[in-house]
């Protein structure tokens, strides 16, 4: 049976939506394609109509996060007060504490690294990403912009992936705070 074109699209984005955030949760490996397609209210039976393999929802996964992390990167306004505010919601608990509602760098990040089907996936994310942080926001050096954009979102991912990785939330908090209170 086939089902109209947009019911498709929608289901198809379902999916995404779900296996992204989940992947984010839990890693690549922390969940099946069967747990991915029961979040979303489907069974497993029509994953194969939507993709070819796990690893190419997972790449695709990859983009899908991608394009809500620059869509929100661009709209925080281009200032150095918005750099600052960018910088402060990143490094917060509550980001720290939501893993499938944030960074997908931070997230998944050291799995990536083991899962060649997606890192082109990523790699693009990151050269968008690095490309769309420097050309948004000012920088205080403009000929080393993209240098400064560069160690600026390497220490932000790497404190949260250090504040995420702790169990003692003063030591986490202590990682956020210490960092943000450089970048900010």
């Amino acid at each position: 049976m086939r089902y109209p074109a947009a019911e498709t699209a929608e289901k198809h984005q379902r999916i995404l939506d779900e296996a992204s955030r989940l992947f984010r949760e839990r890693g690549f490996a922390g969940v099946s394609v069967g747990e991915i397609m029961k979040a979303t209210g489907l069974t497993h039976g029509p994953f194969y109509n939507h993709f070819a393999s796990k690893q190419a929802l997972m790449a695709e996964g990859i983009r899908h996060a991608s394009e809500k992390t620059l869509t929100d990167l661009r709209a925080v306004p281009g200032t150095g007060e918005g750099r600052s505010a960018y910088v402060a919601r990143y490094l917060s608990a509550d980001h720290r504490d939501a893993p499938g509602q944030g960074c997908l760098m931070a997230a998944l990040a050291c799995e990536i690294s083991r899962e060649p089907e997606v890192k082109r996936s990523f790699t693009l994310h990151l050269k968008t990403y690095i490309d769309t942080f420097t050309r948004h926001f000012p920088w205080p050096r403009k000929q080393d912009a993209r240098g400064d954009a560069i160690r600026m979102l390497s220490s932000m991912v790497g404190a949260l992936i250090l504040a995420r990785a702790v169990d003692d939330d003063v030591l986490a908090d202590e990682i956020l705070r210490e960092v943000k209170s450089k970048l900010g």
